[in-house]
Parts: structure tokens; sequence; C-alpha cells
């Protein structure tokens, strides 16, 4: 039977973009979040005389050759397993081309997953990093999940504690941007303004970020918002007269309202370090339609409030926190509560962009859910 793999996309939340290196790539920092949303990778292999690939997908752009991230993948594991087999896989696209989600990375993980489990061998963890790391930056994050510090050009990841769930709306627009060009559109910039970018503290900051959530997880109970809650007591239940309590329920309740106040907390002290995302610089003037979606996700009045608002209200509140995602085209914000995305997905989809909520997938859900039945 076929290996059916969920290809699961990535935001940034936050992107530092350093100078040319040697290599000809940029130095970057930034920190991944896996979501929820997906394409489903489909492999099925068996062994045979020689190496055979075929590709098929229900998107016309995805290419079906070695020109695709999931057949150089697959093709590269082999050579290294020293395995020679016919291998068919099928992208079920979901996610948007040229939309900074991770989209042709995740393909190529979700594929050596699926090659891996359908012939039953897999190559050793470094191995699979170093091969990931060949094919693309964005590639080896997706052999971790969660959240997932990434320094060098991005390709070099270390994970990171992770966030607790948290609402998130995608919007995403019609319009493509093209990373290599963001790419020599930041040089352009840069070499035009070379003293204000050059005293960016963006990544100074995300280095704090990772120490800040370290230092966070680090101490259960001291904070107060890891207290486990506890269920009420059969003493409790008897007091309640004429009401009917389910004692599990209850506990529950308690335990999804730590859970948000704890990825509140989190990102609250996250967004606060002042992370950005370094390519906002550079595509939002080329597109300033993105600009005001960006808008739309926070929920404020931009002239009053250039940055993140954490005020609250009695009917919906903005955005924990808002931006770009790797290059674009696609825009993220992240939410207290399922009310607050609502209104979120409202305004974008107001505007005349497609908008979808879902939600971060931390590391354990994400490997627990990887493998479609």
């Amino acid at each position: 039977m076929p290996t059916h793999v969920r290809s699961y996309s990535k935001i940034n939340l936050g992107l530092a973009i350093g100078p040319v290196r040697a290599d000809g790539f940029h130095g970057l920092t930034t920190m991944y979040q896996t979501l929820a949303l997906h394409d489903v990778v489909t492999v099925s292999a068996v062994r045979s005389g020689e190496i055979s690939l075929t590709l098929t997908s229900n998107h016309p752009w995805v290419p079906p050759d070695a020109r695709n991230t999931a057949w150089r993948m697959v093709e590269r594991c082999l050579t290294r397993l020293e395995i020679k087999a016919t291998v068919r896989i099928r992208i079920q696209k979901n996610l948007p081309i040229q939309g900074g989600m991770g989209a042709g990375s995740a393909n190529a993980a979700a594929a050596l997953l699926g090659l891996e489990h359908e012939l039953g061998v897999a190559l050793p963890g470094p191995e699979r990093l170093e091969l990931a790391a060949g094919i693309g930056s964005d590639v080896p994050l997706f052999l971790l999940g969660g959240a997932v510090l990434g320094l060098g050009r991005g390709e070099q990841v270390y994970p990171l504690p992770d966030f607790p769930e948290t609402i998130c709306v995608m919007a995403l627009p019609e319009v493509g941007v093209s990373t290599p060009q963001a790419f020599r559109d930041w040089d352009g910039l840069r070499a035009g303004n070379q003293d204000a970018l050059t005293k960016s503290t963006v990544r100074d900051n995300l280095n704090k970020l990772s120490l800040a959530l370290a230092s966070t997880y680090a101490e259960p109970g001291t904070s107060g918002i890891f207290c486990k809650p506890e269920p009420p007591s059969p003493e409790l239940l008897k007091q309640s007269q004429g009401r009917q309590v389910n004692q599990a329920d209850e506990f529950d309740q308690n335990k999804a309202t730590l859970q948000q106040d704890l990825a509140e907390n989190s990102l609250l002290a996250l967004v606060r370090t002042g992370i950005e995302n370094d390519f906002e610089q550079v595509v939002f003037p080329i597109h300033p339609s993105l600009r005001d979606l960006k808008r739309h996700l926070m929920g404020n009045d931009p002239a009053e409030t250039p940055g993140v608002d954490f005020r609250s209200s009695d009917q919906t509140s903005p955005a924990l926190y808002t931006a770009l995602s790797g290059s674009g085209s696609a825009l993220f914000g992240l939410y207290r509560s399922t009310a607050d995305a609502k209104a979120a997905q409202q305004r974008v989809q107001a505007a005349g962009c497609k908008a979808v909520i879902t939600h971060t997938l931390p590391r354990t859900a994400y490997w627990r859910t990887m493998f479609a039945g």
C-alpha cells in the first residue's frame, strides 16, 4: 500500500537577513513554526533493478521532474542508501506556490519520510539533516517540526521549546513573491541605505528570543502559569445543588484555559523582543496590498498603533503578532481566541483576499499526525 504523508507548512516568527556569504547565500536568523495546513505527499516504492522515478500532481505548476525538490530528495536518498527502486510520488497541492509557507521544502521532507517507510529503512538522523540541507534551506526544519531556530542560510536547525497550540489566520493573496528577487531587492536596499540596515538589532533580538523561551520553560511552576489545574473535588461536586457537573469536562475546560494563557504569555514574551521580518522592508513597497492585509490581520488602526497592540476589548482583541511569512506572499496572524481569529478572517475576506483559520502545530502533534491514514 502507498504511504500518505501530511506535508505540513510553516511560518517565520521573525526573520533577519545578514550580508551575502562567500557561497552566494545570505546569512539568516529566523524562528520557524510549523502549521496544521498541509499538502499530502503519497509515495509508493518497490525495489527493482534500477532507479525509476515518476512524479505527478493535481497542480499544473508543480514540476514533474528533477526540478522538483521531492524528486531530488528521493533520488539522492536512494543513492545514499545504495538501493535501486521504482518510486511513484503524488503531490496533492493545497498550499500556495510562492507563498512563503515552505510548501516545496515540506514536500521534499515528506517524500523522504514516505520513501523510508515504504522501503523499511532509514538514514541516520544527522545524515538525514545533511541530505535535507543540500536540497533546500527550509527542508531540514520539516525533519524537526514545532518551533525551530534556523541559522546559517536557514538550514542549520535547532529545536526550541514548543509553544502550546495557537490559533492562526493565514491571508493567502493570489500574488506570488519570488524569494531570489526579494533577496536581490534587499541587497539593493542595503546598498542604498548601508548605515541604517547594518545597525539592525533584529538578529540580537532573535537570539534573545530563544533564551527567553528557554527560560520560560526551564522552571515549570515558578511563573504561576505552568501549575497544573486540579479537577474539582468530590466535595465540591456534592455541593452543586441540582446542578449536573461533569468533572472531566470541567478539568478539560481548565486545561484549555491554561493552554491559552500559556500560549499568549509565551507569544507576548517573543513579540516584545522586537522581532520583525526583514523581507517586509522590500516586499511591501512593491506589493502595498500586502501591507494592507497585515493591518487587517492586526486589527488595529495603524495610525494609532504602528505595532502590535495588546489592549483587550469587550468584543475582540487585536492579534498577538502578525507578519509576512518568509518572503511572502502569505501573511499570518496569531490570536488569543477563535472569536478574534474569525473577526480577522472576515476583515481579510472583506478586502478581497482568501483567509484560512488554522493553528500552530507543536512538535509532538507534528509527528503524531504526520502519516495519514
